[in-house]
């Protein structure tokens, strides 16, 4: 490995830049926790240092383990190095001996100490913008193609039919990569526009903040400044009377602007409970996209779109396939599941086959045979039966809307580990006694009731792939 230059300090009385990767290392271990940084971060080594330029470099003991920390580490590296040496600027991750590969970024630069009146722009204090998290980057498929269509038209900064935006799906189905291509597009066509990106915890935490240092006008000054702005997981918010008051003092504020709103959640603005039916009135007068599990074909697009910065061959087609095929929870599962394969082969010096993934993802593989979300279960029963969703949760008690909810509840309990009381209240708010009864309905029926039997044959291949 290289040797340290000027391993002393960058300047002089400063930290010495050994004693800096040290404390690096101790909170990068405290904040990632110690299976991620034992796998992924631990094997970083200190390079080098040039104080003229203001650069440390790291080494990986490969190109694959360089470009993934690059992809998933590098702001918080950056940052964690810039708090600790404020004059270090840039961060270079690259692959130890002669791999010539190597990925960089730059540390955030610090704010301005003082601005002009003419010059002084609201700051985004906002999470960053993901550049990984691009319009190139999103595969399109039947599941999600309204809401990238809809993403893309609200992105180019014409004129608008609707406002706002309102995403939903479930978890990793790619809302958050939507809402960050969207930002970015925006800036590239608009150089000087205002965007935010927050999720909805953080718009809470800023607001309740903001009310305890008795300072709401500046928060509501940032946000409603916006030309663009981006708020994920509105769910959160549920049951927060506060902070609902002021999302929507500030929707209204946007809306009424001409300024536009993106907000995402995990289910469709007539599924969300604990929010003010003011809020999902103006949630729904926009345009509602939904995004779709992804479907097999989808699926594997996904994963060779992810294989074209990779050597061909590297995985093969047969393993491609597998993965598409058995790792369907959702798109982020299926990413991680072939970043697994790829370094495990890497760190063991294997060739990928399909053998190799089937080892190699064997924990994942079991636990996926069971992983099915309440809400997917909800949909596929609202599907077979033509009802609607908002049924699940209603109190009619009709029998062509409470059997198939009392259906719906025994493949919850057949095909999640969600305990009885989390079941019954996704529910409606229903107690585990009427899921108990739901249960053993359903079972009694499947032995006398061949069409019932049926029916839940059919909805248990659907969901479980």
């Amino acid at each position: 490995m290289e040797q340290v230059v000027d391993a002393g300090a960058l300047d002089a009385g400063q930290l010495p830049v050994e004693a800096a990767w040290d404390g690096i290392r101790t909170s990068l271990r405290k904040s990632c926790g110690e299976r991620i940084f034992d796998g992924w971060l631990k094997p970083l080594r200190l390079a080098g240092c040039d104080a003229d330029l203001g650069e440390v470099r790291l080494s990986a003991p490969s190109a694959f383990m360089a470009t993934w920390v690059q992809n998933h580490f590098a702001e918080q590296i950056g940052a964690a190095w810039k708090a600790m040496l404020p004059q270090v600027r840039h961060v270079v991750i690259e692959a130890a001996a002669d791999a010539p590969a190597r990925a960089a970024f730059e540390a955030p630069a610090p704010e301005p100490e003082a601005k002009t009146a003419e010059s002084a722009k609201p700051v985004n204090k906002g999470t960053a913008l993901d550049p990984r998290y691009s319009f190139d980057s999103f595969v399109v498929g039947k599941a999600n193609e309204l809401a990238y269509n809809a993403a893309r038209t609200l992105a180019e900064g014409g004129r608008l039919a609707f406002n706002p935006l309102f995403l939903h799906g479930g978890t990793g189905l790619g809302k958050t990569h939507l809402m960050h291509a969207i930002g970015q597009e925006y800036r590239v066509r608009h150089p000087d526009a205002h965007i935010l990106y927050m999720s909805a915890e953080k718009f809470m935490f800023e607001f309740v903040s903001a009310l305890r240092a008795k300072d709401t006008h500046s928060f509501k000054q940032r946000l409603r400044a916006a030309d663009v702005l981006l708020i994920d997981d509105v769910q959160f918010i549920a049951g927060k009377d506060s902070t609902q008051e002021e999302f929507f003092h500030t929707m209204n504020e946007l809306i009424s602007a001409g300024r536009r709103l993106v907000i995402s959640a995990d289910r469709s603005p007539q599924n969300l409970d604990g929010i003010e039916s003011r809020i999902l009135s103006r949630l729904s007068w926009g345009l509602v996209a939904d995004i779709n599990p992804a479907d097999f074909e989808l699926r594997y697009n996904i994963i060779v779109k992810k294989l074209e910065s990779l050597p061909a061959g590297t995985v093969p087609d047969e393993v491609a396939l597998f993965l598409a095929k058995r790792i369907s929870a959702s798109i982020r599962e299926l990413e991680g599941a072939l970043n697994r394969v790829i370094a495990f082969a890497t760190l063991n010096n294997r060739v990928i086959d399909l053998d190799f993934a089937q080892e190699a993802l064997a924990e994942q593989l079991r636990a996926s045979q069971r992983r099915v979300s309440i809400d997917e279960i909800q949909r596929k029963v609202c599907e077979h039966f033509r009802i609607r969703q908002t049924e699940m949760g209603s109190a009619r008690r009709a029998r062509e809307v409470a059997r198939p909810r009392q259906i719906a509840m025994y493949l919850a309990k057949q095909l999640t580990q969600r305990s009885l009381p989390e079941i019954g209240r996704r529910f409606g708010g229903r107690d585990h006694t009427t899921v108990i009864h739901a249960v053993r309905t359903i079972e009694a029926l499947r032995v006398k009731d061949a069409e019932i039997d049926a029916d839940v044959r059919l909805l248990l291949r659907q969901l479980e792939g």
